[in-house]
């Protein structure tokens, strides 16, 4: 069976908006490598709908691109992605699936089905996994910034208190700290 790893920019408030997180050649590669030792990609609608409108023209080679975002993008579009989503059927992206029935079942399915282990980069998503206790691990980077606004990690909520072990820690050039965690409890 494979590991659950949740991925996400953070803020030192705890922001998750996408556009508060410093994009650039030294986190790029990093987000890469994570995506590169997983099996797949996990997301919600939300988080598939925002990639989908985005990345695969980068992977084409259209638009204006870094290599290391286009390095990004093509690896994206050849890696199996998993979608949770109650309103939308079609997925037409390349490797996309949705993840039918219900959402215990079926993550828990995509984990055992997946040695190498599942990426998950939906903060709503990421949210209901935790409430079912299927995240295993947690790859944040957290970024120096003070966002002031949301939306938060984890805003709506978890029954209780979830313990981390810390596995490492890594300070980057541009302030940012890429951090693992394992569940603890």
């Amino acid at each position: 069976m494979g590991l659950l790893t949740f991925s996400i920019n953070v803020t030192l408030d705890g922001c998750v908006d996408h556009r508060e997180g410093i994009a650039d050649e030294e986190t790029h590669p990093l987000f890469t490598r994570l995506m590169d030792e997983a099996g797949a990609m996990l997301w919600g609608r939300t988080t598939y709908e925002l990639m989908e409108s985005a990345w695969p023209a980068v992977a084409r080679g259209e638009g204006e691109a870094d290599a290391t975002m286009r390095e990004w993008a093509v690896k994206l579009d050849a890696k199996p992605k998993y979608v949770v989503s109650s309103t939308r059927e079609d997925f037409p992206w390349a490797n996309s699936h949705r993840i039918t029935g219900d959402l215990r079942e079926g993550v828990q399915r995509l984990k055992d089905d997946t040695p190498a282990g599942v990426l998950l980069g939906s903060v709503s998503l990421a949210t209901e996994l935790d409430r079912l206790d299927l995240i295993d691990e947690y790859r944040f980077l957290i970024q120096p910034r003070i966002a002031g606004h949301g939306p938060t990690l984890h805003q709506s909520g978890l029954p209780s208190t979830r313990g981390l072990e810390l596995i490492s820690a890594t300070p980057l050039r541009n302030g940012a700290i890429w951090t693992h965690y394992r569940r603890a409890d």
